[in-house]
């Protein structure tokens, strides 16, 4: 014990307890390094739960070679996907899922030893395993008792203000915990981040309070380290309007699956306007535009959505298909799907951009510190199939594990800053101190409500220029911001910390939606509806250059060779079992 509560020194620091943080967690460890997990939220309560979609087998299915997989990934991204970081991805997801059952998480099966695989969206192959409806928090619980298995701690309730950085390198992290305020100060040689993306910052949302806040992306950027691509985000169509304290909780994926239709407030099936062919089960992208327009035109429900209807299925259907979308209804609103419709909007449920990182080893411009999981930025382009989060969030746990624990197994000494310790310290000091008229949580809600109506599914240019004026409102009113220590703990200044990420998400957003004018997959735009002609560019951004443009390297010649025979692969009516 110290004057800053806890000091604590590892080799690996890992910032989240998720699927990603734990992944990278045990590769550190199973490479006889040390290291330490800590996160804001118990590690039953990690995003990773909400993850449904499966796994993508790439190499699985007879004939599927990686370099199909990959190929599909750049085909499915609309190009602007890193090949290099595609073909890292297939050439170890198998290996990963492999992993996974061996540690306990058993997919569904079609026979004796023989996966249930999916083809999921375009894919011309079915490569997805699912083990039921619970894919995600089987791959939670299974790191999070391997991770005990090993040994390395993971401590909860704490939340990181600062990295430490000593001339461009990576020394560690600052934070406090949430009940008492006690300080911790954390030394390592190399941080992998892992604390998710930046949806949150929307007012509907599939995030729940206190996760994908933006925190990655500002501890990053105060860092030293980049952005890149932090406009593209995707929207789900089945997020729930009411009540307001679950707005954007999504319903589903499987709903559409199973045969779930959508109504306009005209009981109309206004899919058949926008895909006649799929319907439904299109593009989740364009299934949310179009359920867009519909309320934009004035077809949508009262409330501001649609009707997502599943009462003309068989209850018993329902029942043991849809086990948890018929929970998560009831319990929200008390709604039985088997009679009566839900209303639904199209909600921010994942950021496709983040944290600017190396597709060899995930490291990011500041020496020592990684980003993975949601954190980490284009991966996928512009679009990201619903079953790819959680191999990528594996694959890259494991690359960055790896690396992390390579570099601090390596040093020679340790690099350390009183002057930055003091400084991260004084920030705290600073923020506890203040006790003006505006509120935390009144200054988030109206940067959410700000992105919403600026950046929402359909985007134009004087929206952003709206939305970034007023952003320098907000800011102006965080200078008389207070924040207040109560009987229920450092929640506040958590608020505090959670806003600045905020506007640092938002302004990067912002910023680059502007500059991105055109419309492809997931970032539209009404005043450039058509796709620029060179796909081949990545924006990267931070707060001193503004936004840059960055070439994608060209796919290699065996990827190249294929991507035109997986457009044209097997017949695949959408979302087909």
């Amino acid at each position: 014990m110290s004057s800053f509560g806890y000091q604590l020194a590892t080799s690996v620091l890992v910032v989240g307890a998720g699927g990603a943080g734990l992944r990278a967690a045990v590769e550190v460890a199973e490479s006889g390094v040390a290291a330490i997990a800590v996160d804001r939220r118990m590690t039953e309560d990690v995003h990773t739960v909400m993850a449904w979609g499966g796994f993508d087998r790439a190499s699985a299915t007879v004939g599927d070679a990686g370099e199909r997989r990959a190929a599909d990934t750049l085909r499915e991204s609309h190009f602007p996907a890193d090949p290099r970081t595609a073909r890292v991805v297939a050439r170890y997801a198998e290996r990963e899922c492999r992993a996974m059952g061996r540690h306990g998480v058993r997919p569904d099966r079609r026979g004796p030893g023989e996966p249930a695989q999916r083809r999921f969206g375009d894919d011309a192959y079915r490569r997805t395993a699912q083990a039921g409806e619970y894919t995600g928090p089987e791959v939670r619980r299974a790191l999070r008792e391997h991770v005990r298995q090993l040994g390395v701690p993971v401590l909860t309730n704490m939340y990181v203000t600062r990295l430490l950085v000593d001339d461009g390198t990576v020394f560690g992290a600052y934070g406090f915990d949430l009940v008492d305020g006690s300080r911790y100060l954390v030394h390592a040689d190399s941080v992998i981040l892992a604390t998710g993306g930046h949806t949150r910052i929307w007012r509907r949302t599939s995030s729940r309070r206190h996760e994908n806040t933006g925190d990655a992306f500002r501890l990053a950027v105060e860092a030293g380290a980049r952005l890149r691509n932090p406009e593209l985000v995707r929207f789900h169509p089945f997020g729930l309007i009411r009540p307001e304290n679950a707005a954007g909780v999504l319903v589903g994926e499987e709903a559409r699956g199973e045969g779930g239709v959508l109504l306009n407030n005209l009981g109309e099936r206004f899919m058949t306007r926008y895909d006649a062919e799929r319907m439904e089960r299109g593009s989740r992208d364009g299934v949310a535009l179009a359920s867009h327009r519909e309320i934009g035109e004035g077809r949508g429900t009262p409330a501001g959505g649609v009707w997502l209807d599943l009462s003309h299925l068989p209850r018993e259907t329902v029942l043991t298909r849809l086990p948890q979308v018929h929970r998560t209804v009831w319990d929200r609103q008390m709604v039985d799907i088997t009679h009566d419709p839900v209303e639904v909007a199209p909600t921010a449920q994942y950021s496709l951009g983040g944290v600017r990182v190396r597709p060899e080893d995930h490291a990011t411009d500041v020496v020592g510190l990684y980003a993975i999981g949601e954190a980490a930025g284009a991966v996928d382009g512009v679009h990201r199939p619903q079953e790819r989060p959680l191999i990528e969030l594996l694959v890259h746990g494991r690359i960055a594990g790896r690396a992390a624990a390579e570099r601090s197994a390596g040093l020679t000494a340790q690099y350390r800053s009183r002057a930055a310790v003091r400084a991260a310290e004084a920030d705290v000091n600073r923020l506890l101190a203040t006790d003006e008229d505006e509120n935390t949580r009144a200054l988030s809600r109206a940067v959410r409500g700000l992105m919403t109506e600026s950046a929402g599914v359909v985007r134009d240019g004087a929206g952003l220029t709206a939305g970034l004026a007023g952003l320098d409102e907000i800011e102006g009113r965080m200078r008389n911001m207070g924040v207040h220590v109560d009987i229920g703990g450092f929640q506040d200044l958590a608020y505090a910390y959670d806003l600045r990420s905020a506007v640092l998400s938002a302004r990067a957003t912002l910023e680059c939606a502007s500059e991105r004018r055109e419309t492809r997959d997931c970032h539209r735009r009404s005043d450039y509806p058509r796709t620029d002609s060179d796909p081949n560019a990545n924006l990267v951004w931070s707060p001193a250059t503004g936004v840059r443009r960055e070439p994608v390297p060209p796919a290699p010649a065996d990827i190249a060779a294929v991507i035109h025979d997986v457009s044209a692969g097997p017949s695949r009516p959408g979302h087909e079992v």
